[in-house]
């Protein structure tokens, strides 16, 4: 237990500013991109190219650190880079400057947190599901940044949100140092190469699964904030709605112990996607009610919150031993990367042809989508095991 007091801090440090750069650009990017001029279009096209990065990068970087076994390396080298590279955001507003940008600090930046979350899974051991304590910081971060900036932009310039994506590198750069490094314990599946595990039947679905549930929230987090701005509110309440879905996630991470042990990973899933059915078709159709929008917000907890660290449990479950940061590379890579990819870029021409009602549609439909696959592949292990 000492070394949990020891470490904690350390660990919990790199998600608060991890997770505040989220807090920074997801909501706020766009918005930042519009005042630059770009288009529609453009604008799904640079928010995808992190997503695409978090497809691409993750796999490559966690293939390299459990083959030279010097994981926490890889994280600070990656964070080094990708603090080097966002200072080219300072110099380009064209299209292509902006492109080039975005794809190499992507790069760097995406490649770290599944080797992270690899980190914190093996430093906590057999209490893994006490993740979501640890992981409640980055939700902290991004609560502080989301609000914050949200307030700021009322009065000050959007560019000023340059500045603030570097504060945040500078800090991931920072705990990245601080990181502990952790043992990766021998499992009897050491032997079996990689794709055996994947191409099993309950894995493939459940990368399947979160897979649709990332692409029902690439139009949350591409068009969000220039959808809520449109519809007359300001960029504090943009911020404080933003704001109200992280902090009912962070009151689900510190439940998850519980909920784990009473209802198991599996469940919960299910429970998250039917949520974000619901949550996305309140987003598309009452925008103007103040309410409903308070309550789709406060859905977060599940469809983010539960979901994420569930999957994540799940993901560490099927992938022991030297797998384990490529399988959760391989989660990040498939869900985040590919998932978020595809819901970024279909978002500009949906919203541009059928308009916001439909977008938010298509991605209840994606989350039904996931749903479904869910209850077809993984409903068993939801029957036999309580257990997490």
């Amino acid at each position: 237990m000492s070394t949990t007091k020891n470490y904690h801090w350390r660990i919990a440090g790199f998600y608060f500013f991890y997770y505040a750069f989220v807090g920074m650009f997801s909501p706020y990017w766009s918005l930042y991109l519009k005042s630059i001029h770009f288009d529609v279009i453009e604008i799904g096209i640079l928010m995808s190219i992190q997503p695409v990065m978090r497809m691409i990068a993750p796999s490559i970087w966690g293939w390299l650190a459990d083959r030279s076994g010097k994981r926490l390396l890889v994280v600070q080298v990656a964070s080094a880079l990708s603090a080097l590279f966002y200072l080219g955001v300072f110099a380009t507003t064209s299209f292509w400057g902006s492109f080039l940008v975005l794809a190499f600090m992507s790069f760097f930046w995406s490649a770290s947190m599944p080797l992270v979350e690899a980190t914190t899974l093996s430093y906590l051991g057999k209490n893994a599901a006490h993740y979501g304590r640890i992981r409640s910081w980055g939700s902290i971060g991004f609560i502080l940044t989301v609000v914050g900036l949200g307030f700021a932009f009322d009065y000050v310039a959007i560019a000023w949100l340059l500045w603030a994506g570097l504060v945040c590198e500078l800090g991931i750069l920072v705990f990245a140092r601080q990181l502990p490094a952790t043992e990766v314990l021998a499992h009897h599946t050491d032997h079996q190469p990689i794709r055996q595990i994947v191409l099993q039947p309950r894995v493939l679905a459940l990368f399947g699964a979160c897979f649709l549930m990332s692409v029902a929230h690439g139009p949350y987090y591409t068009f969000y904030s220039i959808y809520l701005v449109e519809h007359g509110y300001s960029k504090s309440a943009v911020g404080g709605l933003w704001a109200l879905g992280v902090i009912c996630e962070i009151g689900v991470f510190f439940l998850m112990p519980a909920l784990a042990r009473r209802f198991g990973f599996t469940r919960i899933l299910l429970v998250s996607f039917g949520a974000a059915v619901l949550r996305f078709l309140l987003i598309g159709w009452a925008v103007d009610w103040v309410v409903l929008l308070l309550f789709a917000q406060m859905l977060h907890a599940l469809t983010f919150g539960a979901y994420h660290a569930s999957a994540l449990g799940l993901v560490h479950q099927f992938f022991q031993g030297k797998h384990q940061s490529r399988g959760q590379a391989l989660y990040g890579s498939i869900s985040y990367g590919a998932g978020g990819m595809l819901g970024g870029l279909a978002s500009g021409p949906i919203w541009q042809h059928w308009g916001a009602s439909a977008l938010y549609t298509f991605s209840a439909g994606a989350a039904l989508l996931g749903l479904l696959l869910m209850w077809w592949k993984l409903r068993n292990m939801a029957v036999n095991s309580h257990q997490p």
